[in-house]
Protein backbone atom coordinates (compact mmCIF):
# COMPACT_ATOMS: atom_id res chain seq x y z
CA UNK A 1 0.00 0.00 0.00
CA UNK A 2 1.27 3.41 -0.93
CA UNK A 3 2.21 5.35 1.81
CA UNK A 4 -0.22 7.93 3.48
CA UNK A 5 1.20 11.09 2.60
CA UNK A 6 1.02 10.65 -1.44
CA UNK A 7 -1.81 8.58 -1.12
CA UNK A 8 -5.39 10.03 0.14
CA UNK A 9 -7.95 7.50 -1.01
CA UNK A 10 -8.26 4.90 1.42
CA UNK A 11 -10.75 4.54 4.64
CA UNK A 12 -10.03 3.83 8.00
CA UNK A 13 -6.92 5.07 9.91
CA UNK A 14 -4.05 2.43 11.06
CA UNK A 15 -3.45 3.18 14.85
CA UNK A 16 -0.76 1.81 16.80
CA UNK A 17 -1.84 -1.14 18.42
CA UNK A 18 -5.28 -2.20 16.63
CA UNK A 19 -4.65 -4.56 14.29
CA UNK A 20 -7.38 -3.46 11.94
CA UNK A 21 -8.53 0.35 10.50
CA UNK A 22 -10.47 1.87 12.92
CA UNK A 23 -12.42 5.33 12.93
CA UNK A 24 -13.04 7.59 16.08
CA UNK A 25 -16.39 6.68 17.03
CA UNK A 26 -16.96 9.96 18.70
CA UNK A 27 -16.13 11.95 15.35
CA UNK A 28 -18.84 9.73 13.93
CA UNK A 29 -21.72 10.72 16.24
CA UNK A 30 -21.00 14.24 16.49
CA UNK A 31 -21.53 14.19 12.21
CA UNK A 32 -24.43 12.25 12.59
CA UNK A 33 -25.81 14.57 15.25
CA UNK A 34 -25.00 17.04 12.96
CA UNK A 35 -26.98 15.90 9.64
CA UNK A 36 -29.70 14.73 12.33
CA UNK A 37 -30.03 18.55 13.20
CA UNK A 38 -30.34 19.97 9.88
CA UNK A 39 -32.69 17.18 8.37
CA UNK A 40 -34.78 17.36 11.21
CA UNK A 41 -35.50 21.05 10.23
CA UNK A 42 -35.72 20.08 6.23
CA UNK A 43 -38.01 17.54 6.83
CA UNK A 44 -40.20 19.95 9.25
CA UNK A 45 -40.19 22.82 6.44
CA UNK A 46 -40.91 20.56 4.21
CA UNK A 47 -44.34 19.28 5.87
CA UNK A 48 -45.77 22.79 7.31
CA UNK A 49 -44.68 24.73 4.36
CA UNK A 50 -44.83 22.47 1.68
CA UNK A 51 -41.58 23.91 0.45
CA UNK A 52 -38.92 21.48 -0.49
CA UNK A 53 -36.30 23.58 -1.76
CA UNK A 54 -34.29 23.24 1.33
CA UNK A 55 -34.94 19.36 1.42
CA UNK A 56 -33.43 19.52 -2.21
CA UNK A 57 -30.08 20.97 -1.01
CA UNK A 58 -30.04 18.85 1.87
CA UNK A 59 -30.92 15.86 0.22
CA UNK A 60 -27.52 16.59 -2.30
CA UNK A 61 -25.04 17.55 0.34
CA UNK A 62 -25.67 14.39 2.57
CA UNK A 63 -25.47 12.25 -0.99
CA UNK A 64 -22.13 14.29 -1.45
CA UNK A 65 -21.21 13.55 2.05
CA UNK A 66 -21.22 10.00 2.18
CA UNK A 67 -19.83 9.15 -1.53
CA UNK A 68 -16.61 11.46 0.11
CA UNK A 69 -16.87 8.99 3.41
CA UNK A 70 -16.99 5.87 1.49
CA UNK A 71 -15.48 6.28 -1.89
CA UNK A 72 -12.49 9.32 -1.22
CA UNK A 73 -11.79 8.97 2.90
CA UNK A 74 -14.00 9.80 5.34
CA UNK A 75 -11.10 12.56 6.96
CA UNK A 76 -12.38 14.54 3.82
CA UNK A 77 -16.09 14.16 4.68
CA UNK A 78 -17.75 17.99 5.41
CA UNK A 79 -19.74 16.59 8.19
CA UNK A 80 -17.28 14.44 10.06
CA UNK A 81 -15.12 17.64 10.26
CA UNK A 82 -17.82 19.79 11.35
CA UNK A 83 -17.95 16.89 14.00
CA UNK A 84 -14.23 17.18 14.71
CA UNK A 85 -14.11 20.74 15.74
CA UNK A 86 -16.55 20.24 18.27
CA UNK A 87 -14.61 16.71 20.24
CA UNK A 88 -10.98 17.59 18.88
CA UNK A 89 -10.29 17.68 22.89
CA UNK A 90 -11.81 14.40 23.28
CA UNK A 91 -9.93 11.20 23.93
CA UNK A 92 -10.51 9.10 20.67
CA UNK A 93 -13.04 6.16 21.21
CA UNK A 94 -11.59 3.97 18.25
CA UNK A 95 -14.02 1.20 16.12
CA UNK A 96 -13.53 -0.91 13.85
CA UNK A 97 -13.91 0.97 10.32
CA UNK A 98 -15.09 -1.95 8.14
CA UNK A 99 -18.65 -2.18 9.78
CA UNK A 100 -19.03 1.40 9.74
CA UNK A 101 -18.57 1.34 6.17
CA UNK A 102 -20.98 -0.64 5.63
CA UNK A 103 -23.41 0.97 8.04
CA UNK A 104 -22.32 4.12 5.58
CA UNK A 105 -23.62 2.65 2.50
CA UNK A 106 -26.70 2.49 3.64
CA UNK A 107 -27.03 6.07 4.31
CA UNK A 108 -25.76 6.47 0.76
CA UNK A 109 -28.45 4.51 -1.24
CA UNK A 110 -31.04 6.18 0.72
CA UNK A 111 -29.96 9.62 -0.12
CA UNK A 112 -29.73 8.32 -4.00
CA UNK A 113 -33.21 7.40 -3.94
CA UNK A 114 -33.88 10.36 -2.30
CA UNK A 115 -31.97 12.06 -4.88
CA UNK A 116 -33.50 10.52 -7.92
CA UNK A 117 -37.45 10.95 -6.26
CA UNK A 118 -36.77 14.83 -4.89
CA UNK A 119 -34.32 16.23 -6.83
CA UNK A 120 -34.42 14.89 -10.26
CA UNK A 121 -37.48 13.32 -11.07
CA UNK A 122 -39.82 15.51 -8.52
CA UNK A 123 -42.13 12.80 -7.39
CA UNK A 124 -45.11 13.20 -4.87
CA UNK A 125 -45.01 9.41 -3.38
CA UNK A 126 -45.23 8.61 0.34
CA UNK A 127 -41.48 6.32 0.11
CA UNK A 128 -40.22 10.06 0.27
CA UNK A 129 -41.80 10.69 4.12
CA UNK A 130 -40.64 6.86 4.70
CA UNK A 131 -37.21 7.05 3.58
CA UNK A 132 -36.75 10.09 5.17
CA UNK A 133 -37.74 9.07 8.78
CA UNK A 134 -35.62 6.56 8.63
CA UNK A 135 -32.75 8.43 7.89
CA UNK A 136 -33.37 10.65 10.92
CA UNK A 137 -34.07 7.41 13.01
CA UNK A 138 -30.60 6.08 12.24
CA UNK A 139 -29.04 9.34 12.83
CA UNK A 140 -30.43 9.51 15.61
CA UNK A 141 -29.76 6.26 17.23
CA UNK A 142 -26.18 6.97 16.45
CA UNK A 143 -25.93 10.38 17.95
CA UNK A 144 -27.67 9.80 21.02
CA UNK A 145 -27.28 6.53 21.76
CA UNK A 146 -24.29 5.20 19.95
CA UNK A 147 -25.94 2.44 18.39
CA UNK A 148 -24.82 1.73 14.86
CA UNK A 149 -27.53 0.15 13.00
CA UNK A 150 -26.29 -0.50 9.87
CA UNK A 151 -22.97 -1.96 12.29
CA UNK A 152 -25.29 -4.68 14.16
CA UNK A 153 -26.42 -5.47 10.64
CA UNK A 154 -22.89 -6.49 9.50
CA UNK A 155 -22.28 -8.77 12.07
CA UNK A 156 -25.27 -10.70 11.83
CA UNK A 157 -24.86 -10.77 8.32
CA UNK A 158 -21.58 -11.49 7.50
CA UNK A 159 -21.64 -13.80 10.90
CA UNK A 160 -18.13 -12.56 11.94
CA UNK A 161 -16.53 -11.93 15.43
CA UNK A 162 -17.11 -8.63 15.84
CA UNK A 163 -14.35 -6.39 16.74
CA UNK A 164 -14.29 -2.55 17.95
CA UNK A 165 -18.15 -2.00 17.99
CA UNK A 166 -19.16 1.49 19.27
CA UNK A 167 -19.57 0.87 22.69
CA UNK A 168 -17.70 -1.77 23.53
CA UNK A 169 -20.67 -3.77 23.12
CA UNK A 170 -19.07 -6.67 21.48
CA UNK A 171 -17.17 -7.40 24.84
CA UNK A 172 -19.42 -10.20 26.73
CA UNK A 173 -19.68 -8.89 30.11
CA UNK A 174 -22.48 -8.55 33.01
CA UNK A 175 -23.64 -5.13 33.17
CA UNK A 176 -22.87 -3.08 35.89
CA UNK A 177 -25.62 -1.82 38.50
CA UNK A 178 -25.94 1.46 37.17
CA UNK A 179 -26.99 -0.19 34.06
CA UNK A 180 -30.05 -2.48 35.19
CA UNK A 181 -33.44 -1.77 35.30
CA UNK A 182 -35.51 -1.82 38.73
CA UNK A 183 -39.72 -2.43 37.80
CA UNK A 184 -40.17 1.57 38.86
CA UNK A 185 -37.66 2.65 36.73
CA UNK A 186 -39.14 0.29 33.89
CA UNK A 187 -43.00 1.93 34.76
CA UNK A 188 -41.65 5.19 34.53
CA UNK A 189 -39.89 4.85 31.15
CA UNK A 190 -43.51 3.42 29.74
CA UNK A 191 -45.40 6.32 31.22
CA UNK A 192 -43.01 8.64 29.90
CA UNK A 193 -43.38 7.28 26.33
CA UNK A 194 -47.32 6.99 26.33
CA UNK A 195 -47.44 10.69 27.17
CA UNK A 196 -45.25 11.47 24.65
CA UNK A 197 -47.17 9.48 22.01
CA UNK A 198 -50.10 11.39 23.35
CA UNK A 199 -49.35 14.60 23.00
CA UNK A 200 -48.15 14.37 19.61
CA UNK A 201 -51.32 12.97 18.24
CA UNK A 202 -53.64 15.59 19.86
CA UNK A 203 -51.02 18.16 18.30
CA UNK A 204 -51.26 16.74 15.15
CA UNK A 205 -54.91 16.08 15.78
CA UNK A 206 -55.25 19.86 16.72
CA UNK A 207 -52.96 21.13 14.20
CA UNK A 208 -55.55 19.27 11.15
CA UNK A 209 -58.76 20.70 12.57
CA UNK A 210 -57.25 23.87 12.67
CA UNK A 211 -56.21 23.97 9.05
CA UNK A 212 -59.75 22.72 7.77
CA UNK A 213 -61.41 25.67 10.07
CA UNK A 214 -58.98 28.08 8.03
CA UNK A 215 -59.57 26.53 4.73
CA UNK A 216 -63.29 26.63 5.69
CA UNK A 217 -63.26 30.40 6.41
CA UNK A 218 -61.09 31.32 3.30
CA UNK A 219 -62.69 29.45 0.74
CA UNK A 220 -66.47 29.22 1.44
CA UNK A 221 -67.04 27.83 -1.65
CA UNK A 222 -69.55 24.76 -1.65
CA UNK A 223 -68.23 21.65 -2.66
CA UNK A 224 -70.89 21.35 -5.10
CA UNK A 225 -69.63 24.19 -6.77
CA UNK A 226 -65.83 23.72 -6.81
CA UNK A 227 -66.79 20.13 -8.76
CA UNK A 228 -67.99 22.11 -11.91
CA UNK A 229 -65.91 22.83 -14.27
CA UNK A 230 -65.25 26.08 -15.91
CA UNK A 231 -68.80 26.89 -17.92
CA UNK A 232 -70.54 23.60 -17.15
CA UNK A 233 -72.40 24.17 -14.25
CA UNK A 234 -75.95 25.55 -13.70
CA UNK A 235 -77.44 26.21 -17.21
CA UNK A 236 -74.10 26.02 -18.66
CA UNK A 237 -72.99 29.80 -18.23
Amino acid sequence: MKNKQTNQIYFGEVVEGYDIRVLNEREARAGAGILFLFGFISFTNAYVLHNFTFTKIFVTIFMIDFIIRIFINPKFSPSLLLGRMFIQNQIPEYVAAPQKRWAWFIGLYLSIIMFLLIVVFNIMTPIKIFICILCLLLLFSEATFGICIGCKLFNIIYKENPKLCPGGVCQIRERDEIQKFSSIQKSIVVIFILIIIAITYSFIFSNETTIKQTQEITNPIPISTMKCAAGKCGNGK
